[in-house]
């Protein structure tokens, strides 16, 4: 592919469109002209909410993440060093400045955990369902549905939808290749009958390169979906397999790409000897701590590398997941209804980095250290909806239990001129165990909800409460936590009501409290410190509590779609962790409670239907969220001064433009993204600066079975800072915290419908 396509895409970019064969989840009933617009924003909700299609997803590169999907919608801010958001070390998430480990994410109501890289409790979405199956995606800005499966969802949920069957026989195949080597392949076979059983079977295998230096990223994934009539009830079973294999994009600061560019990146398989010399190098000088393993090789650093954590040799993440479930839906009565899923999921994963500041026993300078992850975990969860008198009264319940083992450890390279280990596979046989913990987590959570129905105007009260009991148990001793604590909060409640005015137009607006339960894990949360450091604070710490208030304004007619929203929200119990060091170096953390956060925002967006097959997109959302307090030590000494600085990660201005084509054989779409300046000092004194990326599609259907796309991501080549935070935020100073945004890039896809 060649940056030639450019002057095609921008040729044919008046563009947006349907693809003929995009799946489709049935969307509440409120929303039953949805297939006419791009996004629909929640009429007769009575919180900011909107719906993303299916079919928007798979007009845009394919693999593209739903999480990159969103980012269209006002408010929210999705950021990745990858064309489609899918690289998990970079993908971040967030909504009104709350970044994604507070922000609630589910499948088909099963829970996804809190969206960290090493989750301890979940799975990021891409690899519980392949992007040409995901028929919806919901996103609520504010503290989501009452009774969304989350417990840390302060600042939003996002709920993803599987397509159903067809419920016919259908075979679809898409074949991709483009940019860095990219290829990919997805072929789906649907089967049954709408009035009977149906369901349907999809694989997808996709690999890349690296955008910049040596490595590949290859994802292999089966899902299954059947649908099955009993009486007048359904039972719906799900199954997704995943392997995943991503080799990392070196994490940069302001320095290192000022002295080295945006194009450097780790050392590859073919620059072994070069990592051998830098990690010689930094024993002799001292840098590592390890012992001096070749006097010959000096103490100056070959030009440009300044430091030894310029590059490292290697660094990837590898995954494999099996996610189920098994559930029933049904109504009760003529207006009753009930829904209940069981669920199990099953992860192993390892974070792998060459690290210099760990030698091999048989004398290389450099080992390869893991983060390791297995997941069990199983849980339950369902509602019984019932009219009472002009009112809907739901009552739901989850229960989950999760045992997390999670470990670090060191392997062993071979030679001096071999590493003999390669970074795509699962690593055995390690030389060191340095900690090793067993986790348990309980989870029980309730709500009750009643919807009264007064004509124009709508009421929803209701609450929720849980408690969530963490648990770590050392398997191998070392100097981190362990214990018990818990989180219980029995009552956050949520109001909320929805005006009519005429045909047209509601008013909507709400209050809703949410507390974040703690997290079980050694790199995360309360146990994420020394032992003396979870002993003081395991009586005094207080869980992150959000109270959010919302007014809005939406409208809705034949040509226009929009919403207009304004927010308050107060962030209470604020906890940070900050590991000195470089990430590598897998430091304990230090965690308080460091006071509060004001938000204050306005969201905007809307469509309109120009006919003739055109239409235009545009949303807008404008976040001032500061800090109210200093951070203290004990003392009350000044630790870090944050009292009305700027939240990190969260730009003040986040905004999208899109104008689309769909009429006939042609469609296709052009946007630009644009993010205000970001912070990545709690202080505000280093940032990255703004940016505006573009991309863009053109298809044609050759016929109704045969549909070419091409798409093009960074369409202008913008050089610009993707992911901020990937080694967390430092109270000031420079620090190797930033990743890169891919460069421009070109795909092709040929889509076969029969």
């Amino acid at each position: 592919m060649t940056r030639s396509l450019s002057s095609l895409l921008l040729a044919g970019s008046a563009l947006v469109a349907v693809p003929a064969f995009a799946q489709e989840a049935p969307l509440p009933a409120d929303e039953a002209n949805a297939d006419a617009e791009i996004v629909v924003f929640g009429r007769g909700e009575t919180r900011q909410v909107q719906d993303l299609s299916g079919s928007e997803i798979v007009t845009l590169a394919p693999g593209t993440s739903p999480l990159k999907a969103i980012e269209k919608l006002p408010g929210v801010n999705f950021q990745s060093a990858d064309a489609f958001g899918n690289y998990e070390w970079s993908q971040r998430v967030s909504i009104r400045s709350f970044n994604q480990n507070q922000i609630g994410f589910t499948f088909d109501g099963v829970p996804l955990g809190d969206g960290s890289y090493g989750n301890n409790n979940g799975l990021h979405v891409s690899r519980a369902v392949i992007s040409e199956n995901v028929g919806s995606v919901r996103v609520s800005q504010g503290s989501g549905s009452i009774g969304t499966q989350a417990t840390n969802n302060l600042g939003g949920t996002v709920e993803t939808f599987s397509a159903d069957p067809v419920g016919s026989f259908a075979v679809q195949a898409n074949g991709t290749y483009g940019s860095d080597d990219t290829i990919r392949g997805y072929v789906r076979a649907d089967f049954g009958n709408e009035q009977g059983l149906a369901g349907y079977v999809s694989y997808l295998y996709g690999t890349t390169d690296k955008w910049k230096g040596d490595g590949v990223q290859e994802q292999r994934q089966l899902n299954a979906k059947l649908v099955v009539p009993v009486g007048t009830a359904k039972l719906d079973f799900w199954y997704s397999f995943s392997r995943r294999n991503e080799q990392d994009y070196q994490d940069m600061s302001l320095d290192m790409i000022r002295r080295l560019g945006t194009d450097w990146d780790n050392f590859g398989p073919g620059q072994y000897a070069l990592a051998i010399r830098v990690a010689d190098i930094a024993n002799n000088r001292g840098d590592t701590g390890a012992p001096v393993s070749n006097p010959a090789a000096g103490t100056a650093y070959p030009a440009p590398i300044g430091t030894v954590d310029d590059a490292y040799f290697d660094a990837a993440g590898i995954r494999r997941d099996h996610l189920a479930y098994l559930g029933i839906r049904g109504d009760i009565g003529s207006e009753g209804k009930y829904l209940l899923r069981g669920y199990y999921h099953n992860n192993k994963g390892q974070g792998l980095w060459g690290t210099p500041y760990v030698p091999s026993p048989n004398g290389v300078p450099i080992s390869i250290r893991t983060t390791e992850y297995d997941i069990d975990r199983y849980g339950l969860f369902g509602s019984v909806t019932l009219p009472v008198a002009t009112t809907d009264l739901t009552v739901g319940g989850w229960y989950e239990q999760t045992d997390f083992s999670q470990a670090r450890r060191f392997y062993a390279l071979t030679s001096r001129d071999d590493p003999g280990r390669s970074f795509t596979g699962f690593q055995k046989n390690p030389f060191f165990t340095q900690w090793e913990f067993d986790f348990s987590t309980e989870t029980l959570q309730y709500y009750v909800q009643d919807k009264i129905d007064l004509g124009a105007l709508t009421i929803n009260l209701g609450w929720k409460g849980f408690r969530v009991t963490n648990e770590a148990t050392p398997v191998v001793a070392a100097t981190l936590a362990s214990g018990r604590i818990k989180t219980e909060d029995w009552f956050q409640p949520h109001a909320g009501f929805a005006v009519e005015l005429g045909d047209h137009a509601e008013v909507f607006g709400g209050f809703t409290q949410v507390t974040r339960a703690f997290v079980s894990a050694s790199t995360a949360g309360p146990f994420a410190t020394t032992q003396v450091g979870f002993d003081n604070i395991r009586d005094t710490l207080k869980p992150e509590t959000s109270d959010t208030y919302e007014l809005g304004l939406r409208y809705n007619s034949s040509w226009f779609n929009g919403v207009l929203a304004g927010y308050y929200v107060d962030f209470s119990n604020r906890l940070l962790a900050f590991s000195p060091g470089a990430g590598i170096q897998g430091n304990p953390a230090v965690l308080q409670n460091v006071g509060s956060v004001r938000s204050l925002g306005v969201e905007v967006a809307g469509e309109v239907r120009f006919g003739g097959g055109f239409s235009a997109y545009v949303s807008y959302a404008y976040n001032d969220a500061t800090y109210r307090d200093n951070v203290l030590d004990a003392l009350g000494a000044i630790v870090a001064a944050t009292k009305g600085k700027q939240v990190v990660d969260a730009p003040k201005h986040v905004a999208r433009g899109e104008l689309a084509y769909d009429n006939g054989p042609i469609f296709g779409r052009i946007g630009a993204n644009y993010m205000s300046e970001r912070f990545f000092t709690y202080e505000n004194d280093r940032k990255v600066d703004s940016r505006i990326v573009v991309d863009a599609t053109i298809g044609y259907r050759v016929t109704d079975n045969i549909e070419v796309q091409l798409n093009a991501t960074n369409l202008f080549d913008e050089d610009y800072v993707g992911t901020i935070g990937s080694n967390g935020f430092g109270n000031r100073g420079d620090s190797q915290t930033l990743l890169i945004g891919a460069p421009q890039q070109f795909f092709g896809t040929i889509k076969v419908n029969f």
